[in-house]
């Protein structure tokens, strides 16, 4: 038999290499695919000269074909940061009903499994804590936030109406905040902003009064997380993440402990629909996947530290203003 065939979507952005990085080691060919507006090449040019990797530049909300047989499809497709879906909400949008269709049709017509990318943000600002797959969730549609939160909503439904109406073996990730390198230092999100802003000496921001929670997994955990749901025989959501709770205040302080500066948490005003709380129960995790996160935040948070400094310093100074000018039609 020859190696199985796997596609994996968004695969130049931060998860999408890891995932590439995990199934080469395994032994898959790997099919990678990505249009690039917030993917990077260098994540994956290190896979380039391999026989058993290839790659796409495509858009998934387009068409999707893909010669020959296809075992598994991971579809990771799609803006996950503030700044990106705030600037392309309607791309946002299509990659999460336009893509994901396409996807399931795809994996319809090769008989393969697929596995999608939803995301904690389904649950919205919730009034359950932690938060359980069972857990429907607390989401303003209309909300700036909306074209994120509501597109992994429909992908979620869709997916389970493709598992239930054609019988198409599916997998479902909750993920939750994950972190370590390929991270984009300017993407928005908070561990990379508050390291990104150590390393430029610039005071750390905290939106808010700094209450709200958020808890960190390191991509390792989450790459082997995911990678026992698609071998598991569970068609439900999942969550994956790290139950290990911080405020941003108490977590904005460790970073200035980590990075050594001298700089202090200023704060500005709460974004509309900012999740006070987000802390997952893997409860289901651990009884179906025999999966736990094993990487502690602090040995984490300084193998990270330790990639960011790496970066040309032209990287680390600039932050990034691509043009999103094309892709809201």
């Amino acid at each position: 038999m020859g190696r199985k065939r796997i596609l994996i979507t968004g695969a130049a952005g931060f998860l999408g290499s890891h995932l590439c990085d995990r199934f080469i080691k395994e032994d898959f060919h790997v099919i990678a695919m990505d249009n690039l507006i917030t993917g990077d090449l260098r994540n994956i040019e290190h896979l380039f000269h391999l026989e058993n990797f290839e790659f796409y530049n495509h858009d998934v909300s387009k068409f999707v074909h893909v010669p020959g047989e296809l075992d598994y499809i991971l579809h990771f497709a799609s803006p996950a940061s503030p700044i990106d879906y705030l600037k392309i909400p309607i791309q946002t949008l299509k990659v999460g009903s336009l893509g994901i269709h396409n996807l399931l049709g795809l994996a319809k017509d090769k008989k393969a499994r697929i596995l999608i990318a939803s995301t904690s943000e389904v649950y919205g600002d919730p009034n359950v804590n932690p938060q359980p797959e069972e857990y429907w969730g607390n989401v303003n549609p209309v909300g700036p936030r909306g074209v994120y939160d509501e597109a992994k909503r429909f992908q979620e439904a869709i997916t389970m109406a493709y598992h239930t109406f054609h019988g198409l073996e599916t997998r479902i990730v909750r993920i939750f905040n994950t972190y370590g390198p390929r991270m984009r230092l300017n993407d928005g999100r908070v561990l990379p902003a508050f390291i990104g802003q150590a390393i430029r000496g610039e005071d750390l921001t905290v939106f808010g009064d700094g209450s709200q929670t958020r808890s960190f997994c390191y991509v390792d955990d989450l790459i082997e997380g995911i990678y026992r749901l698609l071998f598991s025989d569970y068609a439900g959501p999942v969550n994956i993440g790290n139950p290990d709770e911080i405020t941003i205040r108490e977590f904005g302080e460790e970073i200035i402990k980590l990075t050594g500066t001298k700089q202090k948490l200023i704060t500005k005003p709460l974004p509309t629909d900012d999740p006070k709380q987000r802390r997952p129960d893997i409860t289901k995790a651990k009884e179906i996947l025999g999966w736990e996160p094993k990487v502690s935040r602090a040995e984490g948070l300084k193998i990270t530290y330790e990639y960011f400094k790496s970066l040309p310093q032209d990287l680390i100074e600039k932050i990034e203003h691509k043009d999103f000018s094309s892709y809201n039609k």
